[in-house]
């Protein structure tokens, strides 16, 4: 059964919005080493993540209404750059919802633990039963899965809009030093003076994992149900104007505030966003509340991966580049084929690194900005080859995209390619590989079969 924009929220929109509570997060700490001066530099990173942002959205919109029947940055990219320009668009994206899929899980689980320490023996059985509840609700259809992640998700816009309403409120009527009702703790002392060029290259390209899951719905259109391209367009809309608020509301408040970043894994470690709620509204219930909703929807934003996963697998199918397994849907008009094929990978990515998948989070990087990458291009290519009123400008925020999330690429390609970006590039190139090989096995499939019914 197909959808409309309140249950396509839950659906495509947790992983973009769940974004919200570590972008913020994984930029702020690579200002740490400047102290207290690193939090000045916030709130200009988060203005030029955000015009990045609104870029890649308007650009994801215009591939909503030009590419109805879904498929986003892989049909895009086959279409107007060529077959080999889709096959890398498509093994990144899947890496991608992969890592989403186990990134989600194990950051939802890992906040729990550390509000229960008493939970982090059972932090990969944890793991895995969050998995498995996502992949049997996921299994169950569609709607159902927007029905039973409605709760959570809109619990969590409600409480963190609130919390940044209040503190915005607080801010210009003290102008601009309100008090905290709890101190945030102070900032690491200074090691290095000023901030280089390189650094804010590297915060930056930090700060835009915040993008990811921008593309989400553009891969799932047919999923809407009619006028899919309109309801689409205005399901992606409210996600990242949801978003944008959420980022810009977090970077006044940390600037106002004045909270930097604690180290992950190191006594008296608080996320940003609970430092931010605590600063405004103390700790009481509401922010336990708050803090319970940002667990769960980081946990459920694996479900971004299962919605489109199966879409994009039986896309690279229908082209002959996967096993024809993965275009059949289930009674449930589910592909349940790469429900379960996502749901092993994950399951095995959370055994491997027992429910911890920090050192996985530049690989997020490398997916999501080479799909956009390739994506914004096509689009260029796409506007320059129909023409007509109105391509230029379109052509120019496409290349604009394509050129900003490119430079977010390499920065995190050089920066992190010795700790682990490798592994990226190394599983992109395998899956393009499997995936020209799972051609021409079909290829001479077929024509094996239409041999022997020629009489």
């Amino acid at each position: 059964m197909q959808i409309g924009t309140f249950a396509g929220m839950p659906v495509f929109g947790l992983d973009a919005l769940g974004s919200a509570a570590y972008g913020p997060e994984a930029a702020l700490t690579l200002l740490m080493p400047l102290g207290a001066a690193g939090i000045a530099y916030f709130v200009p990173v988060s203005a030029g993540i955000i015009a990045l942002l609104s870029i890649v959205s308007i650009s994801y919109r215009q591939t909503i209404a030009a590419y109805p029947d879904g498929g986003g940055s892989y049909t895009v990219a086959e279409k107007n750059l060529g077959t080999f320009s889709g096959l890398v668009a498509a093994a990144a994206l899947m890496i991608d919802y992969v890592l989403v899929a186990a990134v989600g899980i194990s950051s939802g689980v890992g906040a729990l633990v550390s509000a229960v320490p008493s939970l982090q023996p059972y932090t990969l059985l944890l793991c895995v039963g969050t998995l498995a509840i996502i992949t049997l609700v996921s299994l169950r259809g569609v709607r159902e899965t927007g029905l039973a992640f409605m709760l959570p998700t809109y619990v969590f816009i409600v409480s963190l809009l609130s919390v940044i309403f209040a503190g915005v409120v607080k801010t210009i009527l003290a102008g601009g030093h309100p008090a905290p009702i709890v101190a945030p703790p102070p900032a690491a002392l200074p090691t290095v003076s000023s901030a280089s060029l390189w650094m804010l290259l590297l915060v930056f390209s930090s700060g835009c994992t915040a993008m990811t899951g921008v593309e989400a719905v553009s891969n799932g259109v047919r999923a809407f149900r009619e006028p899919s391209v309109r309801i689409a367009q205005r399901t992606h809309t409210a996600i990242i104007s949801i978003l944008i608020a959420m980022l810009a509301g977090i970077a006044i408040l940390v600037r106002a505030y004045g909270i930097s970043a604690t180290v992950p894994g190191q006594p008296g470690y608080q996320s940003v966003l609970s430092m931010v709620t605590a600063a405004v509204a103390g700790r009481g219930w509401f922010y336990y509340v708050t803090v319970g909703a940002v667990m769960l929807v980081l946990a459920l934003s694996a479900n971004t991966g299962f919605a489109d996963f199966p879409r994009l697998c039986r896309g690279v199918a229908q082209n002959g580049f996967l096993p024809r397994w993965f275009e059949f849907r289930s009674r449930r008009i589910v592909y349940s084929h790469g429900v379960l094929f996502l749901a092993a990978l994950t399951g095995i990515l959370l055994v491997a690194f027992r429910g911890v998948t920090d050192r996985l989070i530049p690989l997020f990087a490398i997916g999501a900005f080479l799909a956009f990458t390739l994506s914004q291009a096509g689009m260029a290519a796409h506007w320059k080859r129909v023409g007509g009123k109105g391509a230029a400008p379109r052509m120019l925020v496409n290349a604009l995209g394509a050129v900003g999330t490119a430079t977010a690429l390499i920065v995190v390609l050089v920066a992190k390619f010795a700790s682990g970006a490798w592994v990226g590039a190394f599983l992109i190139a395998g899956l393009v590989a499997i995936m020209a090989v799972v051609r021409r096995w079909r290829l001479r499939t077929d024509h094996s079969a239409s041999r022997s019914r020629t009489p």
